[in-house]
This record gives C-alpha cells, sequence and structure tokens, in this order.
C-alpha cells in the first residue's frame, strides 16, 4: 500500500488504532483501489511504515480474515480475497458477531457478559 494506498493512523482519535487501520484497508478495497488479488503489506511492514506494534496490524489483518476479505497463505502472503460488500453478504451473522465481539472487548466485556448481552436483546427484539 504505497501511493494512493496508504493507511495513516491518528494517535489522536478515540477509534483504536488497529480499526482505523481495518477501516482504511476496508474503503481501499471498496473504491478499487485496492482490487481482489492485490497483495498487502506483511504485518511487520505495515506495522513499522505507520509505526504501530505488531499485534495491532495483526489484529486488523485477522478482522478482514475472520469477514473474508483477507486471505493469508505463507508462500502468497496476505491478499485481497473478496469485496467488504461480497465478504457481509455470504456471512452477515458472522461478520455481525464478529463486530459485536470486537466491541464487546473493546469495552472490556468478558465472554460471558458478551453472551448474556446477546441473549437479552434477541429476547428483547422478539415479537
Amino acid at each position: 500500500m504505497t501511493g494512493s494506498h496508504r493507511v495513516v493512523v491518528d494517535t489522536g482519535s478515540d477509534r483504536a488504532p488497529w480499526r482505523q487501520v481495518r477501516d482504511q484497508i476496508v474503503h481501499l478495497i471498496a473504491t478499487g483501489e485496492l482490487p481482489v488479488g492485490s497483495t498487502l503489506p506483511s504485518i511487520r511492514q505495515l506495522a513499522r511504515d505507520l509505526g504501530l506494534a505488531p499485534g495491532t496490524v495483526a489484529r486488523a489483518y485477522r478482522a478482514l480474515e475472520t469477514t473474508g476479505v483477507l486471505e493469508t497463505a505463507r508462500s502468497k502472503g496476505t491478499r485481497v480475497a473478496s469485496s467488504p460488500e461480497a465478504a457481509a453478504t455470504t456471512e452477515p451473522l458472522a461478520a455481525a458477531a464478529h463486530e459485536f465481539a470486537e466491541r464487546a472487548r473493546d469495552i472490556g466485556a468478558d465472554l460471558n457478559t458478551a453472551l448474556a448481552a446477546v441473549e437479552d436483546a434477541y429476547r428483547a427484539s422478539e415479537p
């Protein structure tokens, strides 16, 4: 991601750095600046370029792999697997669950608290 394919992290933002990276990669893919099949920098390289810990970039990549947007193979590196829209339509429940799990962790909820919140919300939405 060089030139117009630039990811920038705003350290003054309320949004976690890994989310900023994830959101910007999604934007680059959605706008066609990173087409399907494009290779992304390694976790270490992007972390170095952005001045972030490798774990921060790894978390962004993992989130995008979980939703099917990225795929990683040792021999080929990390590549764009599908558009965010295509990934969201193939597994909408998994994508929603992943987003919820990320938010629950961000606010410090443990698994039991998060599951209880889902159960309460699901029951409250029943007709």
